[in-house]
């Protein structure tokens, strides 16, 4: 049995190990946020650094390889992400000098990056990359970062992470060996987050999608009460104040693309509700939704416009006057009627 921080983690690592004799120079993990890839990716990349002569299937965690790793600082790894990544229960501290904030991954960090893999490694020859998330990476910095899988130097390897995969360069994707992560049986979730003392674990395990590291910060944030209040009011179309709604929303500083999520989840349930008679992400708001279910089949172009603006949720855009066009595309979808047109 190894030490990996998560259950459901067992079967996909059996599954790297299968193949850890013509293990590849960029390895790809996709799934949804919240189920384990970077934990995963650091524990594959420790296995990668350590130097003990006698592992098999895990990082011994002994040696002085593995003690670096652990210790966050070996010369060997590098964490390429946006400057704003935040620490988290599935993210490692960065042992770079604080940068100016950033939701991308610029250029400038790719070429600082490719100075770190084309010198010689200060132990055993191996220098190890994580890229989290990929898709953060702008056009500038996904073409640097290309050129440098296209001629990868000996002993570097990559592993990339993407929530959002399909949005990654098609280049970049057909040089990696793409390994997906899917989301653990709920039995398995509910077990672990039972060990957590979380309270009403099936909710939560809904509100994400069924990802359980998702599940725990949904738990807890401190932004529950912004979400509820965002719900009440697409619950009830004929009173919502679009104006009112997109300025209370940005007043609470939260990243547009959680936003969108909710909207999204909002959205996706009506119409499985109205259509299907299923509700997957707010099973708590069932009231809500069937006052809106039976116009479900007016929300398909409105979806699509939705995943359109998640692509651009990172992208320097006014917050309040994103959220105020979608708001109001929501009530014009619900009308019958298209903005666009």
């Amino acid at each position: 049995m190894s030490n990996l921080p998560y259950p459901w983690l067992e079967q996909p690592w059996q599954e790297l190990m299968r193949d850890r004799e013509r293990f590849p120079h960029a390895l790809l993990f996709t799934g949804e946020a919240g189920i384990g890839k970077r934990a995963l990716a650091q524990y594959l990349a420790q296995f990668l650094l350590c130097e003990s002569e006698h592992k098999t299937h895990q990082p011994c965690g002994e040696c002085e390889g593995c003690r670096w790793f652990l210790a966050g600082n070996h010369p060997d790894f590098r964490m390429l992400q946006p400057a704003d990544a935040d620490d988290s229960i599935e993210e490692a501290e960065s042992t770079k000098k604080p940068k100016k904030k950033s939701a991308v991954i610029g250029v400038d960090d790719v070429r600082d990056l490719s100075d770190f893999v084309n010198l010689s490694a200060h132990r055993r020859g191996t220098r190890v990359t994580i890229v989290a998330p990929a898709e953060a990476m702008n056009t500038a910095a996904a073409n640097a970062f290309l050129k440098t899988l296209e001629e990868p130097p000996s002993g570097a390897v990559f592993i990339l992470i993407s929530d959002h995969w399909r949005r990654l360069l098609p280049t970049i994707r057909s040089r990696c060996r793409v390994f997906p992560l899917t989301i653990p049986s709920q039995k398995v979730a509910m077990q672990w987050l039972a060990g957590l003392s979380i309270v009403n674990p099936v909710l939560h395990l809904a509100h994400t999608g069924g990802a359980p590291l998702a599940a725990v910060e949904d738990a807890g944030a401190e932004w529950l009460s912004v979400r509820t209040g965002m719900l009440e009011k697409l619950a009830e179309p004929a009173t919502l104040n679009v104006l009112a709604l997109a300025t209370e929303l940005e007043k609470a500083k939260l990243d547009t693309s959680l936003l969108l999520d909710w909207l999204q989840k909002w959205v996706y349930d009506v119409i499985s509700l109205g259509l299907a008679g299923v509700i997957r992400y707010y099973p708590d708001w069932k009231d809500g939704l069937e006052r809106v279910a039976s116009r479900a089949n007016l929300l398909f172009n409105f979806a699509n416009q939705l995943t359109e603006a998640q692509k651009l949720s990172h992208h320097p855009l006014n917050q309040r006057l994103v959220l105020e066009a979608l708001l109001f595309g929501y009530l014009d979808a619900l009308r019958g009627q298209d903005r666009r047109g």
